[in-house]
């Protein structure tokens, strides 16, 4: 039976999440950075846990945010060097599958796709949000007409996707849990590298330690 892997991106692909490492650069030296950056936490947390939907989270935290364009991209330096280590041992096992391999990601494309082209990856196989800028190239928001920046976005991207075969989601949040839970993927696997959220674990089929454990449960 053909395979079609969903794989998330932050706290997933990379150690860390994007926006909250953000925070941190955008908000570097203000009175006020460790306030807003421990309040952008704190919504992180909220909606990865499913306590908020994503569309609050992500609205909240990108308000609180006030970056530009050269933060972004100083952003994708650093987190090449944030790759999660089982995944970057895996880089043949994504160039061998990269037909099948989609990141469905609340995150966004521009920082994103530095990270994983490296592995193989489509471009057109990497959904994720769209950044908003100004005139002066400050960040305003997120493309609203994305299904990423929308709640239950996850589950609508997939669904368009019409994939064919068993689909295998791996992630770390609530909104990878949902793909399975609302019908669109047959197995979700919970990623603890890097946070284990009891939520989430909870509701998984399986449990994954590091990446070579997702694929061997692809196997079985």
């Amino acid at each position: 039976m053909e395979k079609h892997y969903i794989i998330d991106f932050d706290s997933t692909f990379i150690q860390t999440e994007a926006l909250d490492e953000l925070a941190a650069l955008s908000l570097s030296g203000a009175d006020n950075q460790e306030q807003v950056t421990e309040q952008i936490k704190a919504i992180t947390a909220s909606g990865m846990a499913g306590d908020i939907t994503f569309d609050q989270s992500l609205s909240q935290r990108l308000a609180l945010l006030g970056a530009n364009k050269k933060q972004v991209q100083k952003l994708t330096v650093f987190l090449q060097k944030k790759i999660s280590p089982s995944i970057k041992q895996n880089k043949d096992f994504f160039k061998a599958q990269a037909e099948n391999i989609f990141i469905i990601s609340g995150g966004f494309k521009e920082i994103i796709w530095p990270i994983v082209k490296p592995f193989g990856l489509k471009a057109e196989n990497i959904f994720a949000n769209d950044f908003v800028y100004d005139s002066s190239d400050q960040v305003i928001g997120a493309d609203k007409n994305n299904f990423l920046a929308q709640d239950k976005g996850k589950i609508k991207q997939l669904a368009e996707l019409r994939l064919p075969g068993k689909i295998y989601v791996l992630g770390d949040g609530y909104t990878d849990y949902e793909m399975k839970g609302l019908g669109v993927a047959h197995v979700f696997v919970a990623f603890v590298e890097n946070i284990r959220r009891k939520k989430v674990v909870a509701m998984a089929d399986r449990v994954a330690e590091n990446f070579n454990q997702f694929i061997n449960y692809t196997y079985e």
